[in-house]
């Protein structure tokens, strides 16, 4: 009971708990206000402040460690076929780092020597560009250039000092496999945290997929996207980012596709900090709440998380906030032709079965659409997608709390941005550390 009473106080040491939510309501606009017209104190940033920067989060995808060598952190990647699942009932045949994909976050700290060791366990060669980074060109990954492929079974390895900070990324330089989702986000500290200092730290790989009918094998050659992915999971199924009301959140977005995405935030103005160039200088962030993050490109975004509530985070393309988006019978659920609702009715056990934890939402019923909504032009659009995946999220607490059919708007690029207020992020951590296992990490 102690511990956990010390993990609770540490986790809320920045003073959050001690403001009265009750409060909230006469405070808010004056707190807005002042935060929303706060450029003047950004702008004064000077380079570094004596603090550690927090660890990133990158939900959905799991950390690299690594083991000293000397002076040297040493890191192991294997590539190798791996199965994702992007959604219950829709799992991929991609190719992935030590089993996962995006490949696992590889996290150091400007002015780390680092060895990353690459083993090929893909029938066919490979090699690994370090996106971004400035690092002598032997290790710079270009096949036949800057060295030979790495062939199946073998092993080659990258050692470099890193003397950058940013957010940056690994992947493999063959096209194809790129599209099979060789890549992972590679974060690098600065020595010390930057002003004003995040209080979170979070990483979203951006993805997207074209697999055909009755297939689990990305169409590398095809230009229709039909699946869009943050961390490797399609909405409703993305792990959703939870922090205290009033803490000071950084989201840091990369992209290795073949689409650009704009990237909408609700509820909250940012300001962009960050590209795969590294920190901007304090006098260039615009303040915005839609950033586009290109191809190849890396975009920070910071914010205080002042504005409490469940908020989507999401790719603004259309079509980007939709699941199966091909125009495919047997993978698309809903037909936009013109339905009755008897036959819109028919469709859903088809829809149904193409994953678990699927249910008819009580928002979907005949009683919702006008008794002549056949007549008119167009009809049905969003009419008969109402079905919630509700328990898509098992029981992780960042998951708690959600409103009935939370999950009915939640799909492709999309996920939630959580901001609780005192009491509710106390039972999230109270939560969180009763699912941790033992020795686990927090």
């Amino acid at each position: 009971m102690n511990s956990r009473r010390s993990f609770l106080q540490r986790a809320l040491a920045f003073g959050a708990g001690a403001i009265s939510f009750n409060k909230l309501a006469g405070a808010e606009s004056l707190s807005r206000k002042s935060k929303s017209h706060s450029t003047a104190s950004l702008e004064s940033e000077s380079a570094h402040i004596a603090a550690v920067p927090v660890s990133v989060v990158t939900p959905d995808i799991p950390k690299l460690p690594y083991t000293m060598d000397g002076e040297v952190k040493v890191f192991h990647l294997v590539a190798e076929p791996v199965k994702r699942e992007l959604l219950p009932g829709r799992v991929i045949d991609a190719w992935g780092y030590n089993g996962t994909c995006p490949g696992p976050t590889i996290e150091a700290a400007q002015g780390d020597r680092v060895r990353i060791v690459l083993e090929n366990r893909l029938p066919e060669p490979t090699t690994m560009h370090w996106h971004g980074l400035e690092i002598p060109n032997a290790m710079d990954g270009m096949p036949y250039i800057s060295q030979k492929p790495i062939l199946p079974g073998e092993r080659f390895a990258y050692e470099f000092t890193l003397h950058q900070n940013g957010t940056f990324f690994y992947h493999s330089h063959g096209a194809m496999q790129e599209m099979m989702g060789m890549m992972g986000i590679f974060v690098l500290h600065p020595q010390r945290a930057f002003a004003p200092q995040v209080d979170h730290d979070f990483g979203i790989v951006l993805q997207e997929w074209a697999l055909l009918p009755n297939n689990s094998i990305p169409n590398t050659a095809g230009m229709e996207f039909n699946w869009l992915t943050f961390n490797g999971k399609a909405g409703p199924a993305t792990t959703p980012i939870v922090v205290p009301w009033n803490s000071r959140v950084r989201i840091r977005f990369v992209n290795l596709g073949m689409d650009h995405h704009p990237i909408h935030l609700h509820g909250h103005t940012f300001q962009v900090t960050g590209t795969e160039g590294g920190r901007k200088p304090p006098t260039t962030w615009d303040p915005g709440n839609t950033v586009l993050v290109g191809v190849a490109q890396a975009r920070d975004i910071e914010f205080v998380a002042d504005n409490p509530g469940d908020w989507m985070i999401h790719c603004h393309l259309p079509h980007h906030m939709m699941n199966s988006m091909m125009d495919l019978l047997s993978e698309r659920p809903i037909s936009t032709t013109p339905l009755t609702q008897q036959q819109a009715d028919q469709q859903m056990p088809m829809t149904m079965n193409h994953g678990k934890d699927m249910q008819m939402s009580d928002m979907h019923a005949g009683s919702k659409i006008a008794p002549n909504a056949g007549a008119v032009p167009g009809f049905p659009q969003d009419g008969f997608m109402d079905m919630a995946m509700d328990g898509v999220g098992g029981n992780k607490p960042e998951f708690m709390d959600l409103p009935r059919n939370w999950s009915v708007g939640m799909q492709g690029m999309m996920s939630l941005l959580r901001v609780m207020p005192p009491e509710q992020y106390q039972r999230y951590l109270l939560a969180k550390e009763s699912a941790q296992p033992a020795g686990g990490a927090k």
